[in-house]
C-alpha cells in the first residue's frame, strides 16, 4: 500500500512544487492538503481540507498519514502585525508537528529560514528559531528542518523587495564560497526537491542549511 502525505502551504510558491512533485510520484497513493481556500487543482491521489488553519487541531482526525510536510510562511509586507505573523510562522507549524506525534506520524519536514535562532533579537529570526525549538522539543523521529536563503521563483503575487534582492544575490553569488556558500539564492524547485528526498532516505540529521539544501534538492 502506498504512502500519504500532508503538506501544508500547498498555494505557496515552494509547497505548489512539492504537491506536484507527490502526485506523481507513485509511492503517494494518497496526497492530502489543509488550505484557507481550495486550489484550481483537480487529480485522484489529492484530499483537500479547507478551514482556518490557525484552528488545526479542528482537522486532528483527517491529519493523518506517513509524512507531513510544513511550507507555511508569511512575510512581513503581508502581515504586519506580529501577533499574526508569530501564529502563522510559529503557530502553525507546531500545531501540525504536535498533531504529527499525537498520531503518530513518523515524519515531519518543516521550512524554516537561514538565520533562524532563537536567542536573536531579530524577530523573524527568532520566530523561526523558537519554532525550531518547539517542533524539535516533540522528537518526532525523522524530524527535518530545513533553512534556505533567499528563495528564487515564479509567485503569483509581486514581491519588489524580493525581486530586487534576487538581482543582487545573482551578482553576488559567484562570490560566495566556503562558509559563506549558503547564504546564496536558491531556487524553490530545489527545495521542494529536498524535501521529496529527504523524506524518502531519511537521514541522521535534523538541521539542513541552504548550501545543503542545494546539494540534496539539485536534481530535476
Amino acid at each position: 500500500m502506498g504512502k500519504t502525505a500532508i503538506v501544508l502551504g500547498a498555494s505557496g510558491l515552494t509547497g505548489k512544487l512539492l504537491l506536484n512533485r507527490l502526485l506523481e510520484d507513485e509511492a503517494y497513493t494518497r496526497v492530502k492538503i489543509f488550505t484557507r481556500r481550495g486550489l484550481d487543482l483537480v487529480h485522484p491521489k489529492l484530499k483537500e481540507f479547507i478551514g482556518d488553519l490557525l484552528s488545526l487541531e479542528e482537522f486532528k482526525k483527517d491529519f493523518t498519514g506517513d509524512e507531513v510536510f510544513c511550507c507555511i510562511g508569511t512575510t512581513a509586507k503581508k502581515t504586519k502585525d506580529k501577533a499574526i505573523y508569530r501564529k502563522i510562522d510559529f503557530g502553525i507549524p507546531v500545531a501540525a508537528a504536535a498533531l504529527a506525534k499525537t498520531n503518530g506520524i513518523k515524519s515531519f519536514l518543516v521550512i524554516s529560514a537561514l538565520g533562524a535562532n532563537a536567542e536573536s533579537n531579530i524577530f523573524y529570526n527568532k520566530t523561526k528559531g523558537e519554532m525550531e525549538q518547539a517542533v524539535l522539543s516533540l522528537e518526532i523521529a525523522n524530524t527535518y528542518i530545513l533553512r534556505p536563503s533567499l528563495i528564487n521563483g515564479k509567485r503569483d503575487e509581486d514581491r519588489l523587495g524580493e525581486k530586487i534582492g534576487s538581482i543582487i544575490m545573482k551578482v553576488l553569488s559567484p562570490f560566495l564560497l566556503g562558509k559563506w556558500k549558503k547564504y546564496r539564492a536558491i531556487e524553490a524547485e530545489t527545495i521542494a526537491n529536498a524535501l521529496h528526498a529527504l523524506a524518502q532516505a531519511k537521514p541522521d540529521y535534523k538541521i539542513i542549511e541552504s548550501n545543503k539544501i542545494q546539494e540534496i534538492g539539485a536534481y530535476l
